[in-house]
C-alpha cells in the first residue's frame, strides 16, 4: 500500500502564500475614531437649580413616543405619514437602491458564465472551384478575477456600510417627519386653545360695550368710554381673526406630511390636554446609539475607510483565470462529437506599470474622502448634543416662567375684575378697565404660548435623543452587523488607531 507524498517545501510554501493571498485585504481596517462626549448633559442636572415639569406624563421611547400625548387623532395622523409621506417614500427608494448596490458588489465574489451558440452556411472559391460549406459551433465560457488583494472584499465592505448608513437616513427622515407633524399637530391645538381665549374674550368686551353704552345713556360715561370699549372689542376680534392664518397654514402643513392635498384636508377643533411629556436625556454617549443620523454618518466612514482600500488594491496586479468548452462542427451530426470537440484553460496575470499618477491621485482622494466623513460624524455628534442641551434648557427656563407666567395671569384677572367694578360705582375711568382687559387678555395669551413651547421643547428633546430607535436596528435591516472594526454602528468604539495609515 503507497503512502501519500508530503508536498516538497517548495510546493507548499506556495500553497501557504496561495492561501494567503486569498485572505489577504490591502488597507486599513476600520476602527470608529471616538467622539468626544462628556460624562452628562450640563442642563440635565445643573448645579445651582433643580427642574421639573409639572406633572408630566412619562413616555416609553421604546413604543410609539408620540401616544404619550393620548390623542387619538394625533396617533392616526403619524400613522397616515409613516404609511403616505412622500419623503419617506423617497428615502425607502433610495435605501432599496443601497441595498440593490450592495447585492451588485457581492457579485465580483464569483464566476462569470456565458454561453453562445452560431449557425453559418457560407460560399467560398478556391482555384476556381466553388464550395459551399455549414457551420456549427456553440460553447460555454467561465471567467473569474481572484480577489488577491481584497479589491472586491473592501467594495462589498464599503456598499453594505453605504446600505447601512442609507437605512439609517430612512430612519432619520421618518423620525423628521414624525417630530414635525406632532410639532405642527401641537402648534395647531395651542391655536385652537387661544381661539377659544379669545372667543370668551370677546364675549367679555362685548360685554363691557354694553356696559359702557347704559352708562353713556344713563349720563354716568362718556362718548369716548363708548369708543374705547369698541375698539378695544374690535382689536380683539382682529387678532382672533389672525389666527386663522396661522391655524390653516399648520393645517395645510399637516396635510403635505401625511401625503394629502391641503383641499382634500381638515382638521376640526378638539380638546388637547396641554401636558409636556417626561423624557429621560440618557447619557451623551448613548446618543450615539440612538440617533440615526449620527448613525448615519458613522456608516459614512466606514464605507470611505473601505474605499481607501478599493483604491490601493489598484497597485497590484489582477489575476483572471478562464475556461471555454464547446463544440465546432460543419454537421449537426457531428457537432458534439470527438472531432468537433475544444477546449481552452487559461490564466492571465496583469498590472499597471504607469499610469501618470492616477492610482497616488484615487487614493490620496480616498484618503481625503475619510477624512471628510470622519469631521463630518464629529460634527453630527456635536449637532446632536447641541439639540439635546438646547431642548433640556428650553425645558428648564420654560418650567420656571410657567409658575411665574400663571402668577401674571392671576394678578391680571384679579386686577380686570376690580376695575370694571370700581368703573360701575364710578370711582375710576373707563381708561383703567381697558388696561387691565388688555394686561389680562396679553398674559393669559402669552401663558397659553408659553405652555406651547413647552410642548414643543419636550417633542424636540424626543427627537433630539433619536426618538426610541436603535443602531442595532442597522444589523436587522440587512441581516448582517456593521463592518469593520465595531459589531454596530452604535457600538462602544475600541482604543483609536489610524485609519489610513
Amino acid at each position: 500500500m503507497k503512502t501519500a507524498r508530503p508536498l516538497a517545501p517548495r510546493k507548499l510554501c506556495i500553497a501557504l502564500a496561495c492561501a494567503w493571498l486569498a485572505g489577504c485585504a490591502v488597507g486599513p481596517d476600520y476602527q470608529r475614531p471616538p467622539a468626544d462626549a462628556p460624562a452628562a448633559y450640563r442642563e440635565a442636572t445643573p448645579p445651582d437649580h433643580q427642574w421639573k415639569i409639572a406633572e408630566p406624563r412619562p413616555v416609553d421611547l421604546d413604543h410609539d413616543w408620540w401616544s404619550g400625548f393620548d390623542d387619538a387623532r394625533l396617533n392616526q395622523l403619524v400613522t397616515q405619514a409613516n404609511a403616505a409621506n412622500q419623503t419617506l417614500r423617497q428615502a425607502e427608494a433610495q435605501y432599496r437602491q443601497a441595498r440593490a448596490l450592495a447585492q451588485a458588489a457581492r457579485a465580483g465574489l464569483f464566476p462569470t458564465l456565458g454561453a453562445g451558440a452560431s449557425v453559418g452556411r457560407a460560399r467560398s472559391s478556391t482555384l476556381g472551384m466553388a464550395s459551399v460549406s455549414n457551420t456549427h459551433s456553440a460553447s460555454l465560457d467561465a471567467s473569474w478575477e481572484v480577489d488577491l488583494w481584497g479589491q472586491v472584499r473592501r467594495t462589498i465592505e464599503a456598499a453594505r456600510d453605504n446600505s447601512q448608513a442609507s437605512a439609517a437616513d430612512l430612519a432619520a427622515a421618518r423620525l423628521t417627519i414624525q417630530g414635525e407633524l406632532v410639532q405642527d399637530y401641537v402648534q395647531l391645538r395651542v391655536t385652537d386653545v387661544l381661539k377659544a381665549l379669545f372667543a370668551r374674550t370677546l364675549t367679555a368686551y362685548e360685554a363691557s360695550l354694553k356696559l359702557t353704552q347704559s352708562q353713556f345713556r344713563a349720563g354716568v360715561a362718556t362718548s369716548g368710554d363708548v369708543a374705547l370699549a369698541q375698539v378695544t372689542l374690535e382689536s380683539a376680534r382682529a387678532q382672533a381673526i389672525d389666527l386663522d392664518v396661522q391655524r390653516t397654514q399648520l393645517e395645510h402643513a399637516i396635510a403635505v406630511l401625511v401625503g394629502r392635498a391641503p383641499a382634500e384636508f381638515s382638521l376640526p377643533p378638539a380638546e388637547f390636554a396641554m401636558r409636556p411629556l417626561a423624557v429621560p436625556p440618557g447619557l451623551p454617549s448613548a446618543l450615539l446609539e440612538r440617533r440615526p443620523d449620527i448613525a448615519a454618518a458613522e456608516r459614512r466612514m466606514a464605507a470611505a475607510n473601505a474605499n481607501i482600500g478599493v483604491a490601493r488594491a489598484a497597485y497590484f496586479p489582477s489575476l483572471v483565470l478562464s475556461a471555454v468548452g464547446g463544440g465546432s462542427s460543419g454537421s449537426l451530426a457531428d457537432w458534439f462529437g470527438p472531432p468537433g470537440r475544444v477546449w481552452s484553460l487559461g490564466a492571465a496575470l496583469a498590472g499597471t506599470i504607469f499610469d501618470g499618477g492616477l492610482r497616488n491621485a484615487q487614493n490620496d482622494q480616498a484618503v481625503a474622502a475619510y477624512d471628510g466623513a470622519a469631521a463630518a460624524y464629529r460634527q453630527t455628534v456635536l449637532g446632536g448634543m447641541q439639540e439635546v442641551e438646547d431642548n433640556l434648557s428650553a425645558l428648564r427656563v420654560l418650567d420656571d416662567e410657567v409658575v411665574v407666567q400663571d402668577r401674571a395671569v392671576e394678578a391680571a384677572r384679579t386686577a380686570e375684575r376690580v376695575s370694571l367694578a370700581q368703573y360701575r360705582a364710578g370711582t375710576t375711568s373707563y381708561l383703567t378697565v381697558v388696561t387691565a382687559q388688555a394686561l389680562s387678555l396679553s398674559n393669559e395669551r402669552s401663558a397659553i404660548q408659553v405652555r406651547g413651547r413647552e410642548l414643543a421643547a419636550s417633542v424636540g428633546l424626543i427627537k433630539a435623543i433619536g426618538g426610541g430607535w436603535s443602531s442595532d436596528a442597522l444589523a436587522r435591516a440587512d441581516g448582517t452587523g456593521a463592518s469593520g472594526g465595531d459589531s454596530t454602528a452604535g457600538a462602544t468604539p475600541p482604543s483609536p488607531a489610524p485609519a489610513h495609515p
